[in-house]
C-alpha cells in the first residue's frame, strides 16, 4: 500500500511538470509545442515537494523494528510495525528481529585432552530495546562479528570442564552450560538467545573404539551380574521349595503319628470296654447260674429219644436220673 503511495506521488509529480511545461497551440492549421519555462519551474517546485512528501512516510513491516538515521546517524528513535511519518531528511534502517538460526561446526578439547568436534545450532534475535545499539556499534555484520566467535569461544569454556565419556553422558548438562555462558555474552550486545541444540559430539577415532569396548565389557559384566542374580534366585527357590517339601513331610508324619496314637487310644479303649463288658457279662452269667438252671440247660440239650447215659466212672453229672426217669404219678 505504501509503495503504491510512493509511486503515485511520483506520476502526479511528473504529470504536474509535463502539464505547467508543454504548451500546446494551433496556428495556421497546424499543432505547435512550445515550452512555458514559468511553468516549468513550477513543476519542478511541485514535484519537489511532492517528493518531499512522498519521503516523509513509510511503513515497517510485521517481524522488523525501524532505526531512525539523520545523515547516517542514529537518532536514538525507532519505529515498531506499522505506518510511520518522519523528516524528509531522516532515512530509516530496518532491522528484522524475528528468531534466526545460525549453524556452525565448532572444535573443542576435554578435560582430559581428547579433540571433541560437534554441530551447534543457535536460535537468536535482536533485542528490540537494544536495537540502535546494534545498529550504531555492529550495523549489519552483528552476526559474524559476535555471534560467530562468541559461539565457537562458549563450546570451547564448557567442553573444556568435563572429561570425554562425561559429555556424552550429560549432553543436557553442557548445552545448558553453553546457553549460559553464550546468552551472558551475546545480552550486553542487544542479541537475545532463544535456543540452543547440540546435533552430536565426536570424537578421535581411537577414543571412540576404546569407549565401545568400555561399554561391550560394561555389558557383559552386566550380563554376568544378570545370571549371577538368576542363579541365586533359582537357588532361593529351590531352597524354598525343599524347605516346603521338608515342611509338608514332617506335618504328615505328625499327622500320621497323631493319627497313629489316636487309632491306638481308640482301640485300646474299645478292647477295654470290651473287656470290661465281657467281664460284667461273665459276671452276671457267673451270678445267674444255679444247679437247677445247669440241669434244665443239660436237659434241653438232650435229644428227647434219649433213654440211656452213660458217663465215664467218677464223672460229674449234675443231672438227677432218678427225676429224669421217674414215672409221673397219678395225679401229678
Amino acid at each position: 500500500m505504501v509503495l503504491l503511495l510512493h509511486l503515485l506521488f511520483i506520476v502526479i509529480g511528473l504529470m504536474t511538470i509535463f502539464l505547467l511545461t508543454i504548451k500546446v497551440s494551433t496556428k495556421e492549421g497546424e499543432p505547435r509545442v512550445s515550452v512555458r519555462y514559468a511553468g516549468l519551474i513550477a513543476g519542478i517546485s511541485i514535484f519537489v515537494v511532492l517528493l518531499l512528501v512522498n519521503l516523509s512516510f513509510g511503513q515497517i513491516s510485521a517481524g522488523s523494528e525501524g532505526v531512525v538515521l539523520q545523515f547516517e546517524a542514529t537518532t536514538g528513535k525507532t519505529f515498531s510495525q506499522g505506518f510511520y511519518t518522519k523528516a524528509p531528511w531522516q532515512t530509516v534502517k530496518i532491522m528484522d528481529i524475528r528468531i534466526r538460526a545460525y549453524s556452525t561446526p565448532a572444535e573443542a578439547a576435554s578435560q582430559d585432552l581428547q579433540d571433541v568436534n560437534t554441530t551447534v545450532t543457535l536460535n537468536y534475535k535482536l533485542d528490540p530495546l537494544k536495537v540502535v545499539d546494534v545498529v550504531r556499534t555492529l550495523g549489519d555484520s552483528y552476526a559474524a562479528t559476535i555471534i560467530v566467535p562468541a559461539v565457537q569461544e562458549s563450546v570451547k569454556a564448557i567442553t573444556a570442564k568435563y572429561n570425554a565419556a562425561d559429555l556424552i553422558g550429560q549432553r543436557e548438562t553442557v548445552r545448558n552450560g553453553i546457553v549460559t555462558t553464550l546468552s551472558t555474552r551475546l545480552q550486553q550486545h542487544g542479541i537475545i538467545v532463544d535456543a540452543l541444540s547440540i546435533t552430536d559430539f565426536k570424537f578421535s577415532p581411537a577414543f571412540s573404539q576404546a569407549v565401545e569396548q568400555k561399554v561391550a565389557a560394561v555389558q557383559q559384566a552386566d550380563q554376568a551380574q544378570n545370571k549371577l542374580r538368576q542363579v541365586q534366585i533359582e537357588a532361593q527357590q529351590a531352597a524354598a521349595q525343599a524347605e516346603g517339601q521338608k515342611n509338608a513331610a514332617i506335618q504328615l508324619a505328625e499327622g500320621s503319628k497323631q493319627a497313629a496314637i489316636l487309632n491306638a487310644e481308640g482301640l485300646a479303649q474299645a478292647t477295654l470296654t470290651l473287656a470290661k463288658a465281657q467281664s460284667d457279662a461273665n459276671r452276671l452269667l457267673s451270678n445267674s447260674l444255679t444247679p437247677a438252671l445247669i440241669q434244665y440247660t443239660q436237659i434241653q440239650k438232650l435229644s428227647p429219644d434219649v433213654r440211656l447215659i452213660v458217663a465215664p466212672n467218677g464223672a460229674n453229672l449234675l443231672i438227677n436220673t432218678n427225676d429224669l426217669f421217674s414215672t409221673p404219678t397219678a395225679g401229678k
